[in-house]
This record gives structure tokens, C-alpha cells and sequence, in this order.
């Protein structure tokens, strides 16, 4: 049974709902403080990789839109001027703290294609040896299975498996998996550990948390499994304060932890 305290390569995924506000806009004083805190945790000797959303929401709101737009080819386009939007601020607020970033952008066809997984998987592994941060998004601008169907939940989890991560922190707007909707239910319970992904526990998601993200509690879930099955742990935390990264790596993070599959 591995322990996430004792992780060295860690993925972290912030959904669009973390990252912006109500009104679409980008939120500042979060991004700044989940940058700081992956800075620090990288210089404390962990490897960091950042699997973010945020670039069709922060395209939207550079191009005017007031509110996601129906059409493929318009929230592609938000996500082409959006991902600039992104990098450019990641790089900046990075580079602050005097850390590189890269950044990868990926299609299903890049874990479903064995020469292009294979590819990716030597430069996360050159990226990682060079001391740099990768910052992972799906590419939207490109991939309409990704904008309809997917959600970087999902993305992360494969990213998880492409870099040979040790764990998955999976930054959300909820504490973590309830045994009801908490959103409607005061009484819901926080289920703090899951060990076996059977009915009980799928019959617990739901669908999407907001209307600017694309993932909801059932996502979460289905990226853990596959997590799981590949020998990663992973959590679900609310990303609000993103100094829980730290909570999280002392053992005292409130959220749910799901253990990696051992094979009996």
C-alpha cells in the first residue's frame, strides 16, 4: 500500500472551477497561491507535474463571450486564445519563483497510439530529469472528444500513468466523495477512504459541479479507478486553499484518499 506523503512524482489537476470565478474570469490570488505552493513543494525536492483547465473559460473571457457558447468550433477557438492566456501567466508567476515550465498538450489518440505514448512518455521523463514543471492541458482547440466527452479528471489520470507518477491530487470545489450530494444535502458525510471501487461507491457520483467546468464527482471516480488499476493512489481535496497541497504531504488533508489496486 503506497502513502502519498512519501510520493515524489505528483500530479496535481485544478479544474476550471478552481480557477476561476463565478463570472468566468481567471481567479489571481488562487492560481498565485496554487503556483507558490508547487513551487515550494518542487524545491523541497518533489517532482510537479500541473494538469490544468482553465484555457476555454480564460479564452472566453478574453474574447467577450458572456457565457459558453453551444457550438464546437466556438469553444474551440476560445481554447486556442485561452491556452496563450494560460501559459502566459503560468510562465510568468513560475518563473517568479525561479522554476521552468513546459507545456503538453494531449489527445486521447496520444494514450491510445503506442508510438505517441511512448513519445510522451520520454519527455515527461526528460522534463522531469531537467528540473521543469510540466503544465498539462487536453488540446482542446483540436479535440472534440475531449470538449464533449472528456475532462482533464480523466486526462490527469492518464498523465498519472504516461509519467509514472507516485499519486494524484485532484484539486475540486467539493471536500471530496459524499454519500449524497452535499450541495443539496447538509447531512451529506464525507467518505475520508475508498479501497474498492464497487456499486456502492458509483452509485455516489453525479454529474457536473458547475457550469463552468466539465467534470463532475462521476469523472473524479472513473480517473481514480484507472489510477488505481495502475498502481497510483490518488485524492480528491477542495482546492479553495491550495496550501492544502502541504496538509496533504503531512498526513492531515481532509478529502478522499483512493488506494491503488494490489493484485491478490
Amino acid at each position: 500500500m503506497k502513502n502519498i506523503k512519501d510520493a515524489n512524482t505528483v500530479v496535481v489537476k485544478v479544474g476550471t472551477s478552481t480557477l476561476t470565478y463565478s463570472t468566468g474570469m481567471l481567479n489571481l490570488r488562487r492560481i498565485g497561491s496554487l503556483v507558490q505552493t508547487i513551487c515550494d513543494l518542487q524545491n523541497a525536492g518533489k517532482n510537479m507535474i500541473l494538469v490544468s483547465s482553465g484555457a476555454v473559460s480564460a479564452g472566453l473571457a478574453k474574447i467577450g463571450f458572456v457565457s459558453r457558447p453551444d457550438k464546437i468550433e466556438e469553444k474551440q477557438a476560445a481554447a486556442a486564445v485561452g491556452q496563450c492566456e494560460l501559459m502566459n501567466m503560468y510562465n510568468s508567476l513560475f518563473s517568479s519563483y525561479g522554476h521552468k515550465i513546459a507545456q503538453i498538450l494531449i489527445t486521447r489518440h496520444t494514450v491510445e497510439n503506442e508510438t505517441m505514448r511512448k513519445n510522451a512518455e520520454g519527455t515527461f521523463r526528460v522534463l522531469l530529469d531537467m528540473g521543469c514543471i510540466p503544465v498539462v492541458n487536453e488540446n482542446d482547440s483540436i479535440s472534440y472528444e475531449g470538449l464533449k466527452f472528456g475532462g482533464n479528471d480523466l486526462l490527469a489520470a492518464y498523465v498519472a500513468c504516461i509519467s509514472k507518477a507516485d499519486c494524484i491530487i485532484n484539486m475540486s470545489d467539493v471536500d471530496g466523495l459524499y454519500d449524497s450530494d452535499p450541495r443539496t444535502n447538509p447531512d451529506a458525510k464525507l467518505i475520508e477512504r475508498v479501497d474498492e471501487f464497487d456499486d456502492r461507491v458509483l452509485k455516489m457520483a453525479g454529474g457536473a459541479g458547475t457550469a463552468r467546468g466539465t467534470g463532475g464527482m462521476k469523472a473524479k471516480i472513473d480517473a481514480a479507478m484507472i489510477a488505481s488499476v495502475n498502481g497510483i493512489p490518488s485524492m480528491i481535496v477542495n482546492g479553495a486553499n491550495p496550501e492544502i497541497l502541504y496538509d496533504i504531504f503531512d498526513g492531515k488533508a481532509k478529502g478522499t484518499f483512493f488506494a491503488e489496486y494490489v493484485k491478490a
